[in-house]
């Protein structure tokens, strides 16, 4: 199984930094992050991207189905997806709508049931376009803490139903460790996720939790998660593709992004390789 460094790991450095430190460490996949695809531009970024040999296990992100007019932004990462040639779309669905990360509650609905159906509506309305452009799109199941704004998805048995109507090519999903070691039927439904799994995203989650919740993924063997199973289990599941380290820690933000880089590789050689 290959490392790919998600560029948040490092979030100092810049497209073109990531990718040059890549190079410099033999790291030979990247995820990428729309924003930061933004500054750098796009044709750029595809550019850097083949002169440097990697390629893209993941961009980051599309989704937020429960949030108004959202069916132009997520035809736009299609299209950027396929421009990056990126083997996956990662979709973070949207929690209740209304209700926005770091906002105060006012205006909004708490019919979770609703929210998720929206987000099967609004799945059904994109998977076409996808098809069309070559590119898979990736739901993750994000922690139940980020429910009420981020994510009406929090098992991956949860997005395994919503992904079922449609084709493994065209709609997969994302196993994160961070988001999923708590479940005590995760292992069950890796399994059952056999064909449909897109992305491996791996960080440890941190004990105590940081006051903000966002910023409580860790160093791989920094945590609580044993990373051996869930490697055993997606390889079982007949996963082929990349490790994605994707870590938002501020105090890895704050140090040297090569040090971080350098770390991660070893921590994953240690604790997440099979």
């Amino acid at each position: 199984m290959r490392l790919s460094l998600n560029q948040w790991t490092t979030r100092a450095w810049t497209v073109e930094q990531a990718v040059a430190g890549c190079v410099r460490h033999g790291v030979e996949s990247i995820g990428l992050w729309r924003q930061d695809v933004a500054a750098q531009g796009l044709a750029a970024t595809a550019a850097l991207i083949g002169e440097a040999g990697l390629t893209v296990s993941s961009l980051c992100r599309g989704g937020f189905f429960t949030a108004p007019d959202q069916e132009a932004d997520n035809r736009a990462a299609v299209d950027e997806a396929a421009a990056l040639d990126a083997a996956c779309l990662v979709l973070v669905v949207g929690g209740l709508p209304g209700v926005a990360p770091g906002e105060p509650l006012a205006g909004f609905s708490r019919d979770l049931p609703a929210a998720r159906a929206r987000v099967a509506g609004a799945l059904r309305t994109l998977v076409p376009y996808a098809r069309d452009k070559g590119v898979r799109l990736a739901l993750e199941p994000l922690h139940p803490m980020y429910c009420a704004d981020r994510a009406v998805l929090s098992t991956l048995k949860q997005a395994l139903a919503l992904a079922e109507p449609h084709d493994p090519a065209e709609v997969g999903v994302v196993v994160d460790t961070f988001h999923l070691w708590w479940d005590p039927e995760v292992f069950d439904q890796i399994a059952a996720a056999a064909g449909r799994i897109a992305s491996y995203q791996v960080c440890d989650f941190l004990h105590p939790i940081p006051q903000d919740v966002l910023l409580a993924r860790g160093m791989m063997g920094d945590g609580v998660i044993d990373f051996a199973p869930f490697t055993e289990a997606v390889l079982a599941a007949g996963y082929t593709g990349d490790a994605e380290v994707e870590i938002f820690n501020a105090d890895l933000w704050a140090a040297d992004p090569d040090d971080v880089l350098a770390l991660t590789k070893a921590r994953f050689a240690a604790h997440v390789a099979p």
